[in-house]
């Protein structure tokens, strides 16, 4: 690509650059350059979030450019303060490298493997001697790292904030002087620990990285930023009727919000906001596992939702009473079929809007009792539905 016409594929989806000038200076270069994206292997996991900083970085490196992966089996073990109201729960290395090879797994199915450097960042960390952690704490005030918003909120709360988690931007900064990285991507709640990599670089008389943030993609509910924790995640390692499902089990203006997060394009104006759920399920399926899988998993799930072909399709079996009270029904089904933990109200309003119905026909009456026969179709919801047995 020319520059401008490169530099306008990588700004797309990006929710700010420190700054462009530099980046495009970068870009002019006579060589790769060295983006830099670091990783804590807090969990096995990773999910659609935490893609679209490796989908960012596979873009730099479809352009030429050479991805430095840091997994932070160092930084891991005490855990990033970013975003957070509490204390992260730390972690053995053995725990935090086990997480490691599950990550990495997953990470090559966004990466090229050929053309990404992988680094440990406990090779440098943890030899570090205890005057160069007081050297480095010296570049640093304790002004600065107390303007972090989580850290203000948590002083103004009067709750806890422990002294190594002060350490950890220096940490994830020394990093990028280490690989010498000339830019850096991460989430926005990244800025501040980004942009101490910048001062510690020129510190150490480097050039400074670009600072490049990507969005914080929302969980399943909406509104709090995905998360396994919170349990309103979707793993690029799920199976594909369950990542198919829960895309389909979004809402419309959720949907608006992943199209261009996940798949880079709008959400398109001119199909019904079904089919384009869809699209939107089929192609990300598509994307961690193949696009015949994709396929075969639409094939199902049209079978197992389509009112036509709801009768025939291949349901969980849901053992009820007879008849019973239409709340307590639909509270068990979720339970019993699918493990899902639904509350009276959960179960209220669902039967309210529609979304429950028995062989094609909703139930109006959250309050009413039910009466069940075996081979009846009970519909929970948009993507869960049981047999009568």
């Amino acid at each position: 690509m020319q520059l401008d016409e490169a530099l306008a594929f990588l700004k797309k989806g990006a929710a700010q650059i420190i700054s462009e000038a530099e980046l495009r200076e970068k870009l002019q270069l006579k060589r790769p350059l060295r983006i830099k994206l670091g990783v804590d292997p807090t969990s096995p996991d990773i999910h659609l979030g935490h893609t679209l900083a490796l989908r960012k970085l596979r873009q730099f490196q479809d352009l030429g450019h050479q991805a430095v992966l840091i997994i932070g089996d160092f930084t891991a073990m005490i855990g990033d303060p970013s975003g957070r109201s509490v204390t992260r729960p730390q972690l053995t290395h053995e725990q935090v490298m086990e997480h490691a090879t599950s990550y990495r797994e997953q990470a090559f199915k966004v990466l090229d493997e050929e053309r990404t450097r992988i680094l440990f960042n406990g090779e440098w960390l943890a030899a570090m001697r205890f005057e160069k952690v007081i050297r480095l704490n010296s570049l640093v005030t304790l002004q600065q790292m107390l303007q972090r918003e989580d850290f203000r909120a948590r002083l103004d709360k009067q709750e806890p904030i422990r002294a190594h988690e002060i350490q950890y931007p220096i940490m994830q900064g020394w990093d990028s002087v280490m690989v010498q990285a000339d830019v850096e991507l991460g989430g926005t709640d990244q800025l501040f620990n980004i942009l101490v990599g910048r001062d510690l670089q020129k510190e150490e008389g480097q050039p400074q990285q670009v600072v490049f943030l990507l969005p914080i993609l929302e969980g399943l509910d909406g509104e709090k930023k995905m998360s396994k924790s919170l349990g309103n995640q979707i793993g690029v390692n799920e199976a594909p009727p369950e990542m198919f499902g829960k895309l389909m089990s979004i809402s419309d203006e959720l949907m608006a919000r992943y199209y261009p997060l996940l798949l880079g394009r709008e959400l398109p104006s001119d199909l019904h906001p079904l089919e384009a759920k869809k699209q939107l399920a089929f192609e990300v399926t598509a994307i961690y596992h193949s696009r015949e899988v994709a396929q075969r998993t639409r094939e199902e799930w049209n079978q197992r939702f389509s009112e036509r072909r709801l009768a025939d399709a291949d349901l969980p079996t849901f053992f009820p009473a007879s008849s019973g009270d239409a709340i307590a029904i639909v509270v068990a089904a979720y339970e019993k079929a699918f493990r899902i933990t639904k509350s009276r109200n959960d179960a209220r309003r669902l039967i309210e809007q529609g979304s429950v119905q028995i062989d094609g026909e909703k139930v109006r009456d959250s309050k009413g009792q039910l009466s069940l026969r075996s081979g009846q179709v009970l519909r929970l919801d948009k993507t869960r539905a049981v047999r009568i047995s």
